[in-house]
């Protein structure tokens, strides 16, 4: 059964993120080697980072790739600790990761994509992880599944992890698209809407796979009130061992998010914004209603004719019917300023509604 509630410490008690916001992880996609490591460390503690960030087991998809150095670049991230004091964090993808973290005093663990796809390994981290204080990030499913991200933070959180966020990086995808991986921000704005107290990251780097689209990525994600980025950054990125084409240089980075994007505020005091959006708000309840009323109108007149074509023997796929209403949907939507891809997924959504309503009339269920 799913657990309504997450008990989560916010995160201005972790005490890891320090103004200005947004909260930034940032550190090379792996450790390569103990001097590029401190030179990495070195040039983001310059320009304001507290936390670093540098993978040491890496799932590759295809075997003979760099899979990371292992325990030896923990040494590493103990130096980066003890020369600049810096927080530190790797990815976790089983016990014997979790173990070694805990044992080289890694300050927070995050899960990657593909362990967070299969419950048996996070459930294997959870209990790794019992009885500790460490803070724990979740990246989302490799593919757009809710309720699997939903369940490794449960488990994590039935493991006593109070310390807990997320981290979005898009969802793999066989279309064409210029991002690595699809963003479907719908999907961490639902989570955000079922859990606004969770700490919420999102990871440019993976999800555009191009330095090219991190700025825009970034803007999105904090246009959208999401607190935190994690930014994989490296002193020398042409010669990285992997994902070279998405990190930046510790100067770049520094560009980036001091003189490129803009932090939205989540809200303000002022009484004229106040006034202003409330009646915004109010003119949008008021369409609201009116939505559902037609939506509640139009799903009578469907059950209509599913009797009637029950009644008459006719099958309820019409195609013919159904490309010619949508054409005209999307014709007229071009007046509103929608566009297609908004109107085919809203009245597809209707047609699927008004077929199954049918359906059920049809075969006897209603």
């Amino acid at each position: 059964m799913s657990d309504k509630n997450l008990e989560i410490i916010p995160m201005c008690e972790w005490g890891m993120f320090t103004d200005p916001r947004p909260c930034v992880v940032a550190g090379p996609c792996s450790a390569e080697s103990e001097e590029q490591v401190m030179e990495t460390a070195k040039g983001l503690r310059e320009m304001g980072i507290n936390v670093f960030r540098a993978g040491i087991w890496k799932p590759r998809t295809h075997p003979g790739c760099f899979e990371g150095v292992g325990a030896q670049g923990l040494k590493w991230l103990q130096k980066v600790q003890q020369e600049y004091g810096l927080k530190v964090a790797t990815e976790v993808a089983g016990e014997k990761h979790v173990a070694e973290c805990l044992k080289h005093g890694v300050d927070m663990v995050w899960l990657g994509a593909r362990t967070t796809a299969n419950p048996f390994l996070v459930q294997e981290i959870a209990d790794a992880l019992k009885g500790t204080d460490i803070p724990v990030l979740v990246k989302n499913p490799v593919n757009a599944d809710l309720d699997l991200w939903i369940g490794a933070l449960e488990r994590l959180s039935r493991a006593g992890i109070k310390k807990l966020g997320v981290i979005h990086r898009g969802f793999s995808t066989f279309d064409k698209i210029k991002y690595r991986n699809d963003p479907q921000w719908q999907v961490a704005i639902e989570l955000r809407s079922r859990y606004p107290e969770l700490p919420f990251f999102v990871d440019p780097s993976h999800l555009g796979g191009s330095r090219d689209y991190i700025r825009e990525i970034s803007q999105r994600s904090l246009d959208l009130g999401f607190e935190g980025l994690m930014i994989e950054s490296h002193c020398n990125p042409s010669v990285a061992l992997s994902d070279a084409r998405q990190q930046l240089t510790p100067a770049q980075l520094r560009d980036l998010l001091y003189d490129q994007i803009v932090v939205r505020e989540k809200d303000s005091d002022s009484p004229e914004w106040k006034e202003n959006i409330d009646l915004l708000r109010t003119k949008i309840d008021v369409i609201d209603e009116n939505i559902l009323y037609a939506l509640g109108s139009r799903m009578r007149i469907s059950r209509m004719i599913g009797e009637y074509k029950k009644e008459n023997n006719i099958a309820i796929i019409q195609a013919a019917r159904w490309d010619y209403l949508l054409g005209k949907v999307l014709e007229k939507g071009k007046e509103y300023g929608l566009t297609e891809k908004f109107l085919n997924d809203v009245f597809n959504a209707i047609h699927e509604a008004s077929v199954e309503i049918q359906n059920d009339i049809i075969s006897g269920k209603k």
